[in-house]
């Protein structure tokens, strides 16, 4: 994308009147170009999140270091910057990747109560981006193949606490998932025999991150059906920019309780390594951006298109960071289980689709 000209006159480059930057496509390109430039810009924001947070931690340095909840504090820091920078402009840029029209975006009319019924879905953010941090820092590979058992966590979360339990075709797709992590997580021995071994960091937080994502997503259903609040909101942009916010406010006090006594190394490293400035700084960026692109393409397209739109952004982003300079190759058990656990996914998310698209089929025959 081309960078925004501040010194332009005004005339020259107008903003749409929508209240949202996700409400609709705007102009410029076709909307079906716009679409996949997003889908495109989603994968490759997300792909350099994992970069960037890889570097971060590596600089800070290391799981070990005891800074991984600073990093990912300052992360979300980053993405609260971002979203007061562009409520003090009135402009939100991010439909430039679809090569259209930039949109204004005006600070939400929210009442005390919309940010109070707001703070779950912000506490869960926090949760599942901070676990997520911890998870990739263990080890990136095996946390992502562990983070695509989320629809195992959600099933079980949304059965016992939101009384949402999943079809039982989907059900019986779950023990493919586990099947998969848990195929990921065995290794061969000098003897030839199997034998656990994985990151115990990794599927710790990899879990954790992933109940915290399936609470998010009912929480956040549960937001928006409250009377009037999407009015308020004024658009996907607002809702994510104050969830981002939320969440920084969240993680600040877990941080300072958790890795308090370390703030004075971690500023000192931040002054002085030019590597830990811009990785934190990136990655904190992109992270705003490939989940704001996520929430905008999601809302344009159907749920089979979503799921095989995120089945293949998980596969992507494993096969970069498996090649990236440095990194350690998936193992032959992790290929093997990634495929399963991942193909799992895909099926839990299209089956009652598919099977309901042959029972429709089969009544019109009738």
């Amino acid at each position: 994308p081309h960078p925004i000209d501040a010194s332009a006159p005004r005339a020259a480059r107008p903003l749409s009147t929508s209240k949202s930057s996700g409400s609709s496509m705007g102009k410029g390109a076709p909307d079906s170009l716009a679409l996949v430039l997003s889908f495109v810009f989603w994968y490759v924001g997300n792909v350099y999140y994992n970069i960037y947070n890889s570097g971060a931690l590596k600089a800070a340095g290391g799981k070990n270091a005891g800074l991984t909840m600073t990093i990912s504090t300052m992360q979300l820091g980053v993405c609260s910057a971002y979203a007061l920078l562009m409520w003090a402009l009135r402009f939100n840029p991010i439909k430039l990747l679809g090569l259209q029209e930039p949109e204004a975006q005006k600070v939400p009319a929210l009442t005390t109560m919309d940010l109070l019924k707001t703070l779950p879905v912000g506490i869960c953010s926090a949760g599942a981006h901070s676990s997520s941090v911890f998870a990739l820092g263990g080890d990136p590979l095996f946390g992502q193949i562990v983070k695509a058992g989320e629809p195992v966590i959600a099933a079980v979360v949304n059965t016992i606490f939101y009384g949402s339990a999943p079809s039982m075709t989907k059900v019986l797709c779950l023990p493919v998932i586990v099947g998969g992590v848990g195929f990921a997580s065995l290794k061969k021995t000098v003897t030839g025999a199997y034998g656990l071994k994985f990151d115990q960091t990794a599927l710790v937080f990899g879990m954790i991150a992933n109940a915290f994502a399936a609470f998010k997503g009912s929480e956040n259903g549960k937001l928006m059906n409250a009377p009037g609040i999407k009015d308020r909101f004024a658009g996907v942009g607002n809702q994510f920019a104050v969830t981002e916010i939320l969440s920084f406010l969240v993680s600040l006090p877990v941080m300072i309780y958790v890795e308090g006594a370390q703030w004075n190394k971690f500023c000192d490293l931040f002054m002085t390594s030019r590597a830990l400035q811009f990785n934190l700084v990136m990655s904190g960026i992109t992270f705003y951006l490939y989940n704001e692109l996520a929430t905008m393409t999601i809302k344009k397209v159907g749920p089979v298109t979503n799921s095989v739109a995120n089945t293949a952004k998980r596969v992507i982003v494993m096969l970069v960071m498996a090649a990236l300079p440095g990194a350690s190759p998936l193992t032959e058990e992790q290929q093997i289980g990634a495929a399963i656990a991942i193909g799992g996914v895909m099926l839990y998310s299209l089956i009652d689709d598919l099977l309901g698209k042959k029972k429709v089929a089969a009544k019109k025959t009738n």
